[in-house]
């Protein structure tokens, strides 16, 4: 099956600072040498602790953030260096919904404009096309077309979220890049969006990139998980494999804290000691073996690359299989 889209040596790199502070400027690695394929109708969750570079991730697939190096060819196209204008015409295949409901919204504008304009950009439909399909696309998430009317203020975090997925799939796009979408909701509205989403992407075929830190909300939606540490990835599998028999130690650590109910029996709880390292001073060799259980010296002075061994594919010299 050819890949919707393929990442190659993904990096991204911010300049911190000021040449006139103390330390002066300094470069933070966000993204280090990512390399990926997404396939049609999967769901990729890309999971890790907060400032593990996800997000950012998420916002260089969709070209909302330039990158540093690499090389991103989505649905057949090179967009790596495509600039705004070029880019338009792909924004239709290629849309996001962004983790907090409350400020991905205008709230000077109705609903009805914030979902009408994608489509009066990029169709130049009629007016009365464009009020049918705003009405449509509500009753596709669960609203009333009446809810057209009304201003973000008037509605809940859950029903923000909503009409951000509505905005998303009016276009009808190939790939939704979802950034952390449920996190800021409660648990039980979370379990409706999520069910929302799994039916939009069975009627719709959409393709999803689903980031997330809460690992039983990224296990009940995805295909397959990549699991990121200070920017770089250092696992990649299906989703059962990587839950049931993980094989990197941050991967088994960060599994190991899904909560489980009382009186279940589980593996037990990994604790890591000391904190992620800078990305502005990344440790030497493997980024983790200053917090890994099983490191030795060759893990002090070589890096690790993503490889493929019984079926598992692990950025680790000492992985278990």
């Amino acid at each position: 099956m050819t890949a919707l889209y393929e990442i190659t040596n993904l990096s991204k790199r911010f300049t911190v600072g000021s040449r006139f502070s103390r330390q002066g400027k300094r470069v933070v690695q966000a993204v280090d040498g990512v390399s990926l394929s997404i396939q049609p109708g999967e769901t990729l969750g890309l999971v890790g602790e907060s400032g593990c570079g996800k997000s950012t991730l998420g916002r260089c697939l969709s070209r909302l953030y330039e990158i540093s190096d690499g090389k991103l060819v989505f649905d057949g196209t090179d967009i790596s260096t495509l600039s705004t204008a070029q880019m338009r015409p792909l924004r239709r295949k290629m849309q996001m919904v962004f983790q907090d409901p409350y400020a991905s919204l205008n709230p000077r504008r109705r609903v009805f404009d914030l979902i009408a304009e994608p489509l009066r950009i990029h169709l130049s439909l009629p007016d009365a096309e464009v009020k049918s399909r705003v009405a449509g696309l509500l009753e596709q998430v669960g609203l009333l077309p009446d809810h057209a009317q009304r201003y973000p203020h008037e509605f809940s975090g859950g029903q923000r979220q909503r009409i951000g997925i509505a905005r998303a799939i009016a276009l009808e796009p190939k790939l939704v890049i979802l950034d952390e979408p449920v996190s800021a909701l409660d648990v039980s509205v979370q379990a409706q969006i999520v069910n929302l989403l799994a039916d939009l992407q069975e009627r719709l075929k959409l393709t999803y990139v689903f980031v997330a830190h809460d690992l039983s909300v990224v296990r009940q939606v995805s295909t397959r998980i990549a699991v990121m540490y200070l920017g770089s990835i250092v696992e990649i599998g299906d989703a059962d494999s990587i839950f049931d028999r993980p094989s990197h130690p941050y991967t088994q650590a960060l599994i190991s804290a899904v909560p489980k109910p009382v009186n279940s029996e589980g593996r037990k709880r990994i604790i890591l000691t000391g904190d992620v390292p800078s990305p502005i001073n990344p440790p030497s060799g493997c980024r983790f073996h200053p917090r890994c259980p099983v490191a030795q010296d060759k893990c002090r002075v070589d890096r690790p690359t993503l490889t493929v061994a019984n079926g598992r594919t692990a950025a680790c010299h000492f992985p278990i299989i």
